[in-house]
């Protein structure tokens, strides 16, 4: 496919099902990648990777429901659960039920949580370096795979 081609236009059935012009196999290795990336950064805060992204929420802003991270972080509350349980058996964070409706289930960062926040700054810069690219090279990366998120939920929801 070249740069005028579209999407719709035929490609031999040989080319278009090889896996390393499948981009959903270009994702899925990158992410796998990234998350290797993460593994040993994350170890000496003796966090997994899908904690850090919870930690990361709470970091923006404290004392949000379970369905809040759930939505921000695109995944279903049944998967997080069990992950803020882990968090609150490491003192990261406190589950407490909310007042006004006992269904809802408020996270908030316990004081280790806030403190390790300051460790966590260099894995941003040190994975940033394992990249090789440019800051102007990643931010125009993440806001393309934003783009590529919000088209594909678009298209799997459509009005």
């Amino acid at each position: 496919m070249n740069d005028t081609t579209t999407p719709n236009e035929s490609i031999s059935a040989t080319k278009v099902l090889n896996v390393d012009l499948q981009l959903c196999f270009a994702l899925y290795s990158a992410s796998l990648s990234m998350t290797k990336t993460y593994k040993p950064l994350l170890s000496k805060l003796k966090l997994t990777y899908p904690q850090y992204l919870v930690l990361l929420v709470l970091w923006e802003k404290d004392g949000m429901t379970v369905n809040n991270i759930s939505e921000r972080l695109f995944s279903d509350s049944g998967t997080l659960t069990p992950l803020l349980k882990r968090l609150e058996k490491l003192g990261m964070v406190q589950r407490q039920r909310a007042r006004e409706d006992e269904r809802k289930v408020i996270i908030t960062l316990t004081e280790a949580g806030k403190l390790l926040q300051t460790q966590a700054t260099d894995v941003h810069t040190q994975i940033a370096c394992s990249t090789g690219c440019t800051i102007n090279e990643l931010q125009a990366l993440n806001n393309q795979l934003i783009l590529l998120r919000t088209n594909l939920i678009k298209n799997l929801n459509p009005l």
